[in-house]
């Protein structure tokens, strides 16, 4: 195996790393979100109140879609910092694992 492949794989699993911590993250908030504070928490929520409506119910109807979407960005956003990081920003349209297959 050439160095320069080695280089390519431990690169390419850094990148997968990276990304998998990322939607770790973002699914746990996801989660908190719209199942524990939506659902599980809805009743202590509810005592206080947002817009003119209880917390607890704002947020099982409009604020976990409203995060859900930040969210969405957030991704968005933070995989092009990590492509440019990786070095995979260069339009081609292959991702790592095609770039492995392809070497």
């Amino acid at each position: 195996m050439s160095s320069s492949n080695h280089t390519t794989r431990e690169r390419n699993r850094l990148y997968w790393r990276a990304n998998i911590k990322l939607l770790a993250i973002l699914l746990s908030i996801w989660f908190t979100v719209s199942f524990v504070l939506s659902i599980v928490l809805v009743d202590v929520l509810d005592q206080f109140q947002f817009f003119g409506f209880k917390l607890g119910f704002w947020m099982a109807q409009q604020g976990s879609i409203y995060v859900f979407v930040v969210l969405i960005f957030t991704y968005a956003w933070r995989m092009n910092q990590l492509e440019k990081q990786f070095g995979l920003d260069g339009g081609n349209g292959t991702s790592p694992s095609e770039k492995e297959v392809q070497s």
